[in-house]
């Protein structure tokens, strides 16, 4: 029966691939190259039909070797840079003039016949129950390939049975693709095999792009159900799972997916360490929001609830790359420039080394650090440049914004400014630098949105949305503020009221409750403590309620309770340690750590200060963190 039903899923996903245009045929895994890892009549199709000059060259030099040097050429390519690679940039060939293409990834603008040409000609094919191992007969259910290059693999499982993780155990403990004393396997093998592994049952998928055996780890890629893990119920009653093939791997967005989401990170010796492949939710909201100034144009409003743990560091380079290359219907640049506003290093990093594909030159980031304004004219002239893509950190901001506010008034250049919440805010000495940039009304809705206690602390998000409170609409620029947690403010300017609305909503939401059930974060309220139940566990779970006990055990009891009074922060500390101690140190392999609750940054370091002087007296090799400044240490 679960034979059965995993060739009746089989053959719905390749029915309704060779209906959207994928090439199949029962058969064709007979023609599967093992030890290349090639299909080989699309790779040679696609030269002979794209580049027949190539071809041509090839008969000429090789004969009857001539697809036997192609496809060697190919294979020892892949090894040496990667399938990615060689998939945006080509190969050279003995014999060809120029870059041998393997695939032609859709242009910004559709201005080049010929470009357009090469790329309807990609020859996407679906292949069923393929056997790749070079050492015993093994079978992966489906592989996907543009044109002839292996892109992914798919083990499918039908939840009657079976689960998502019993696909995710054979990719695991069967699909080894460094068999102990053997060869690599070169379908399986990172970076030069396919791209992207996928689990797949009716219910779930997950994907992984790097296969270590049994400590692979799998990624959820499901669209989230009401606000949780998973998939919702699909609206014409087939798997929930069908947005995978219908969706995701329609031709345009996967061709879109391999050509310009795809991430090779590389190390310090320019080896590929990983591949990034998009998670469900940074794919829909990169999308959703393209499609959304295609359709409004410059100068709306977008919020972006992306919990921790969704990726969101990606999620902005991602937006920024595409909107820098946006351009309408007829052809026409939506953006002159965008402005990336985070404290976050790692965005410019990304977008100059990662993110920019083959057609990415050197110099399109520029990055804007000055904090006093004394270079703001190198601000002004990278906006004036028309620099696609502009960094600059929390301090810079105002002077950006500014700059840009100008140039959209006085040239009527457009721009789009995404704001990460940047959780590095600033307090005392660096918050006061900054509101010395703002007018008098950008200060009092400051105060409003974040008041001046606990050391008076100023996030971008605090920033940006006093900012936007003072000023009428701008209609040369759009904003996207990316947070996790969105304050009242920040949603009443930048959320979205659809039709029957009372209140604005985030534009595009990956919950918090979703990132915990996929297991990104932690839910620190699951293991949240009151004081009140640590300090009976401190007493070994004894109660001393209705019940007849020794009266100096009772004493004791009693006496104990009033020394650790909640009122008394010291008092409370020796409860809150010696738990932590006994029953969530031993955890996670004796790493596991602890977050005390309180009311206020203040408290939060009288109570370090505290547990600080407990630890030292018991001569506990413990150590704490707490989140504050130099005010508030001195008030607290």
């Amino acid at each position: 029966m679960a034979l059965h039903n995993e060739i009746r899923f089989e053959d719905d996903i390749c029915e309704a691939l060779a209906a959207a245009g994928w090439l199949y045929q029962k058969a064709d895994a007979a023609l599967y190259d093992r030890a290349r890892a090639l299909f080989a009549p699309d790779l040679v199709a696609w030269v002979r039909e794209t580049q027949p000059k190539v071809w041509e060259a090839l008969e000429k030099n090789h004969g009857p070797k001539a697809t036997d040097t192609l496809l060697d050429r190919v294979r020892s390519q892949l090894d040496q840079r990667g399938t990615l690679d060689v998939l945006r940039h080509g190969i050279d060939l003995l014999g060809a003039k120029g870059t041998v293409t393997l695939a032609q990834f859709k242009p910004a603008i559709g201005l080049n016949p010929s470009i357009l040409a090469r790329y309807a000609a990609n020859r996407l094919r679906v292949v069923r129950q393929l056997k790749y191992s070079l050492h015993n007969e093994n079978c992966i259910d489906l592989v996907l390939f543009l044109n002839g290059i292996p892109v992914a693999t798919v083990e499918l499982k039908t939840d009657f049975t079976q689960s998502i993780d019993d696909a995710v155990d054979q990719y695991r403990f069967d699909r080894d693709p460094r068999p102990k004393g053997q060869a690599p396997e070169p379908l399986l093998s990172f970076p030069s095999g396919a791209l992207v592994h996928f689990a797949v049952s009716t219910r779930e998928v997950r994907m992984t792009t790097k296969l270590e055996g049994a400590t692979t780890r799998f990624l959820p890629f499901n669209q989230g159900d009401h606000g949780g893990k998973g998939n919702p119920v699909a609206a014409d009653g087939g798997y929930r799972t069908g947005y995978l093939w219908n969706e995701v791997w329609a031709r345009d967005s996967w061709l879109e997916i391999l050509g310009r989401y795809c991430i090779a990170q590389r190390d310090e010796k320019k080896q590929i360490k990983t591949v990034i492949f998009p998670r469900y939710h940074q794919l829909d909201v990169t999308r959703k929001l393209q499609a959304a100034v295609r359709a409004h144009g410059p100068g709306a409003k977008y919020l972006v609830q992306h919990s921790a743990g969704s990726g969101k560091t990606n999620s902005i380079a991602w937006t920024a790359h595409f909107f820098s290359e946006l351009h309408d219907a007829k052809d026409h640049k939506l953006f002159d420039t965008v402005l990336v506003v985070s404290d976050r290093n790692v965005i410019d990093k990304q977008l100059q080394e990662a993110i920019f594909d083959a057609q990415r030159t050197k110099g399109v980031v520029e990055t804007i650090t000055d904090s006093d304004g004394s270079k703001s004219g190198q601000l002004a002239t990278a906006l004036k440049a028309g620099k696609k893509i502009i960094v600059c950190t929390i301090q810079t901001f105002p002077f950006a914004l500014k700059a840009v506010r100008e140039l959209a008034a006085t040239e009527k250049k457009r721009f789009a400014v995404l704001a990460d919440e940047a959780h590095s805010s600033q307090t005392g000495e660096a918050a006061a630098k900054l509101k010395a940039v703002l007018s008098s009304e950008e200060i009092a809705a400051l105060q409003a949105i974040a008041p001046a206690e606990d050391g008076g602390e100023v996030s971008t998000e605090d920033l940006l949305a006093a900012q936007m409170a003072t000023r009428a609409a701008d209609s040369g620029i759009t904003f996207v503020a990316f947070t996790a947690t969105p304050k009242n403010k920040t949603l009443e300017l930048f959320g979205t009221k659809a039709p029957g609305d009372t209140v604005p909503r985030p534009f595009h939401v990956y919950s918090m409750r979703q990132a915990i059930e996929e297991g990104f974060i932690l839910d620190v309220l699951r293991n949240y403590t009151p004081f009140d139940l640590a300090f009976k566990l401190s007493q070994a779970g004894e109660e001393f309620d209705d019940r007849e006990v020794e009266r100096s055990k009772a004493m004791r009891g009693i006496m104990g309770w009033v020394k650790l009074h909640p009122h008394n922060i010291a008092q409370k500390v020796q409860v809150v340690v010696e738990h932590y101690r006994q029953h969530v140190a031993p955890l996670l392999d004796g790493r596991a750590k602890a977050m005390v609750v309180v009311g206020s940054r203040k408290e939060a370091v009288r109570w370090k200060l505290a547990i600080d002087a407990y630890i030292k007296e018991k001569g506990y090799p413990l150590g704490t963190l707490v989140v504050g400044s130099k005010d508030v240490v001195h008030a607290a």
